[in-house]
């Protein structure tokens, strides 16, 4: 009798653990149930205002501290330039757009209307410098051979 006690009390204490666990993982699910946006974003030339396809629009999630969350959610732009999505929680939010032969775009926004649209305006890669030259080759300034030494 007392081994049918001790395997009852072992098995009642897996049972409330796990009961605990399944609560304790319950309680820390965000079941987000505020209010929501509706985000389109357009995204163009810096230059000259034309639209700029296939981009890729990256929004992560911000904690209230500034540090970006766990996560993500990769977007693709249109012909036009455009694309969006639904559902998005009130709150801090960081954009990236980054698109082939553009500057990545990065920024912070702050979601707080039913409907945001926002446009980003893509800027050309900035010119590079380089220590080397046209050839490819590095550029030096002692590349000169020393004078040749006559026998005295």
């Amino acid at each position: 009798m007392d081994g049918m006690k001790k395997s009852f009390a072992i098995v009642s204490s897996l049972i409330i653990m796990l009961a605990i666990g399944v609560a304790l993982y319950a309680a820390a699910q965000d079941d987000y149930e505020g209010p929501m946006s509706n985000l389109s974003f357009l995204v163009v030339r810096d230059y000259n205002g034309k639209p700029v396809k296939n981009a890729a629009v990256v929004l992560h999630p911000v904690s209230r501290k500034g540090k970006q969350d766990k996560g993500g959610l990769e977007l693709k732009t249109d012909n036009d330039g455009r694309t969006n999505i639904d559902g998005i929680p009130y709150g801090p939010l960081r954009v990236q757009v980054v698109a082939q032969g553009f500057q990545t775009f990065g920024e912070d926004y702050e979601i707080g209307k039913p409907e945001t649209a926002i446009t980003v305006k893509l800027k050309r890669p900035a010119e590079l410098y380089s220590s080397f030259g046209t050839s490819g080759q590095p550029s030096k300034t002692d590349d000169k051979k020393p004078p040749e030494q006559k026998p005295q």
